[in-house]
């Protein structure tokens, strides 16, 4: 597996999406810069994930700032000293708070090693991650994206996407998660450039908020 490490490395993935996928070499001249998005593995990088989840990168950034302020530091065991009513006024909901604390006591414990997990196969890895309550497929694989730099990774249930595969490829409609996975089979084994690539197109050419993390 060729992890993904460097910008080198997506230019790599970009060169063999468009000798995979004529179509992409359109969406990759629009697109533009393509980030490389790399976040150290482990309970933090794994909070920034959850903090993101169903909001704008501009709401996260913010609430992720008061997270910090609140926390001292985003640790397992900072995270689980926070009160209830601390986690209300960062801008957490109890959704999030719970997998927040979830996470950070599955890790406290040694039940979860989130280094560990980058290590494993996606399949395996993804399974091991949405076992626990409150991560999801979308969790699991984006964590596996930026924090693990898995190579061939693609989270087909993100709407951003969505509209960027809809718009970049002129498909009449936007595809389904369903749909995306079968679409995106085809830019194997570079999955996880592909997604960076339809992020970036989604900012730039479409002008939108996209990738979940900064």
């Amino acid at each position: 597996m060729h992890i993904i490490r460097t910008q080198a490395d997506v230019a790599a993935g970009l060169v063999g999406l468009a000798l995979l996928d004529a179509r992409l070499r359109a969406v990759i001249d629009r697109a533009g810069p393509v980030p490389l998005r790399r976040h150290d593995p482990g309970y933090r990088g794994m909070a920034g994930i959850i903090v993101s989840q169903m909001v704008s990168r501009a709401s996260a950034d913010a609430i992720w700032r008061r997270l910090e302020e609140a926390a001292g530091d985003v640790t397992p065991h900072h995270v689980l000293n926070l009160t209830d009513a601390e986690c209300r006024a960062v801008g957490l909901s109890r959704a999030k708070a719970e997998t927040l604390r979830r996470v950070a006591e599955a890790v406290d414990r040694g039940t979860v090693d989130l280094d560990a997990i980058c290590q494993m196969e996606a399949g395996a890895a993804v399974q091991a991650l949405t076992a626990l309550k409150g991560i999801g497929r979308w969790t699991a694989e984006v964590y596996l994206l930026f924090c693990a730099g898995h190579p061939d990774i693609f989270p087909a249930g993100d709407v951003a996407l969505q509209n960027a595969v809809a718009h970049g490829l002129g498909l009449s409609i936007r595809p389904s998660q369903a749909e995306l996975d079968e679409i995106a089979a085809t830019w194997s084994p570079w999955r996880g450039v592909s997604a960076r690539l339809f992020w970036a197109y989604y900012a730039r050419a479409m002008r939108r908020e996209g990738a979940p993390l900064g």
